[in-house]
């Protein structure tokens, strides 16, 4: 009975972290946002006993991916006072996608709802030794293709960051394309206090 509230629980702050981290305007509090629900997937881990995943879950993704995006965040700041961080969160786009919210909640439920977890067997948990050799041997191929994934992705950030500076390329002139930055004052000007 504790284990079902215990799961309850971090379920439940598990998907407010997640919402938070999608629906902040504020792309610093959604990176941290981010890194709760991280955090709170971990715990997630623990409670079913897989505390190898837990601990990968906090290294990998939690330690590793939260500091680059908070890295990537403040690089690509452009002034304070704009503070170049905010980005707009319309919800012109909810409506639109609230029928495949519904439609993909039913598919997980139903699912779930056949699954005969009651009846299977319980099997001992593998070994990290087991999963290493499972990850480069049986599923190599989803392992690369992740790989190539996330590679992917990162040179399509670069590329829709790159297209942002492109009006900054056309001036040589180093003091121009500071002049140029939003928030930034004039060459000469006086320093404010």
């Amino acid at each position: 009975m504790i284990e079902r509230l215990l799961f309850g629980a971090v379920s439940t702050v598990l998907v407010f972290t997640a919402l938070m981290a999608v629906t902040t305007r504020n792309l610093v509090h959604a990176v941290l946002w981010l890194g709760m629900t991280l955090a709170t997937t971990a715990m997630l881990y623990i409670l079913l006993q897989a505390p190898f995943l837990a601990t990968l879950q906090l290294i990998l993704y939690t330690g590793g991916v939260l500091s680059l995006m908070l890295f990537g965040v403040m690089l690509t700041r452009r002034s304070s006072e704009q503070d170049g961080v905010m980005v707009g969160n319309e919800s012109n786009g909810r409506r639109r996608a609230l029928p495949i919210v519904a439609i993909m909640l039913g598919l997980l439920v139903t699912a779930v709802g056949r699954t005969p977890l009651a009846n299977a067997p319980v099997s001992p948990s593998p070994t990290t030794a087991e999963i290493g050799k499972r990850i480069l041997s049986t599923h190599l191929l989803a392992f690369e293709l992740l790989s190539v994934l996330l590679l992917a992705a990162m040179v399509g950030a670069i590329v829709l960051a790159r297209r942002k500076d492109a009006s900054l390329e056309g001036t040589n002139d180093p003091r121009e394309r500071a002049a140029a930055l939003p928030g930034s004052r004039p060459a000469g000007a006086p320093k404010e206090v």
